[in-house]
């Protein structure tokens, strides 16, 4: 079993290339909590092991 984080780095260039999948607005990385944020949207989509979760019913809902 390798010793990578389930937290790796996302690629800048996905980033670029990502919109949400309900508004396709922009999206926004939170490096402290390893989320892509859309503030259209009020979700916070997870990355698992470098890899973008798109998934709204994987998106944790942001507070205010």
């Amino acid at each position: 079993m390798s010793g990578a984080p389930t937290n790796a780095p996302l690629d800048p260039r996905l980033l670029s290339m990502l919109v949400c999948p309900l508004t396709k607005g922009p999206l926004t990385y939170n490096d402290q909590t390893n989320e892509l944020i859309s503030q259209q949207a009020g979700l916070a989509f997870p990355i698992r092991d470098g890899i973008p979760v798109m998934l709204p019913e994987e998106a944790r809902h942001l507070e205010g």
